[in-house]
């Protein structure tokens, strides 16, 4: 009878262990906690700054639409010219050397210069060569992708198309952190005229949104780390062959002890 007593206490001291080490205080796991000091705050939208292996969509127009016909790339066939996927193909490819081959115009650099920036360049080239009489020019980024990684329900690579979209919206395109994910913890690696760049974002709190990593950058790439419990129960629970072997020689010494 003692010895089941025994049995028995030493279990749920065991069972307790484990429950206390895989739990996640309510404070780990609400996003945003003092969200109110930051309401009516202004929401800052930055251009995004070409780089390298950005793939671009230029349209030229201008009042005679057939002036303009060798400044724009033209794929044959309404349904194939909507797709993303072609106009990639037909775009240009931003070089080792941020450049691009345009035509007529050559080669231009994009270095330090945003979607915007470039459309200006472009127009001023057509306007001052005599090329053209105020044209109108569009550049669209045609590959921006994220990449979120770790504790998320549906990791990957995800393509978009607005030329802001925040660091909150990226992890929705993910499914949103799971039950283990880090909401203090999240890493994003961001890539800067060549440099590479890393922040730790503490998503509990809403600083983040005040600064340059409240909005994803075009091939930002989000990880997503466990928190302490899936850490704790990783190195605890997840050897469960351990687990069995130490329960056992505890048990073995208490029963030699009690006899």
């Amino acid at each position: 009878m003692r010895h089941k007593i025994i049995f028995r206490y030493t279990f749920l001291s065991l069972l307790m262990l484990l429950l206390l080490q895989s739990c996640v205080s309510k404070k780990e796991m609400l996003y945003l906690q003092d969200l109110e000091s930051f309401n009516n705050t202004e929401v800052t939208f930055t251009n995004h700054t070409l780089q390298v292996d950005d793939i671009l969509k230029i349209s030229v127009g201008a009042l005679m639409p057939e002036a303009a016909l060798p400044y724009n790339n033209v794929t044959g066939g309404r349904v194939v010219a909507n797709s993303v996927d072609i106009m990639k193909l037909d775009g240009y490819l931003v070089s080792k050397n941020y450049t691009i081959n345009f035509p007529v115009l050559g080669e231009l650099s994009v270095k330090d210069k945003t979607t915007q920036d470039l459309e200006n360049d472009i127009k001023k080239l057509l306007v001052d060569g005599g090329y053209l009489i105020n044209p109108n020019v569009t550049v669209r980024l045609l590959n921006a992708k994220v990449t979120i990684l770790g504790e998320v329900q549906r990791p990957g690579t995800f393509s978009f198309t607005e030329n802001n979209i925040s660091l909150l919206q990226a992890l929705g395109l993910a499914g949103d952190l799971t039950i283990n994910g880090s909401r203090e913890d999240v890493v994003v690696l961001r890539r800067i005229d060549g440099l590479q760049t890393t922040a730790r974002i503490n998503l509990t709190s809403a600083n983040f949104l005040s600064g340059p990593y409240h909005m994803v950058k075009p091939n930002d790439v989000i990880v997503v780390n466990p928190n302490s419990a899936k850490v704790k129960t990783a190195g605890y629970v997840g050897n469960i062959s351990a687990i069995l072997g130490i329960t056992s020689v505890i048990l073995t010494s208490i029963l030699l002890f009690t006899r």
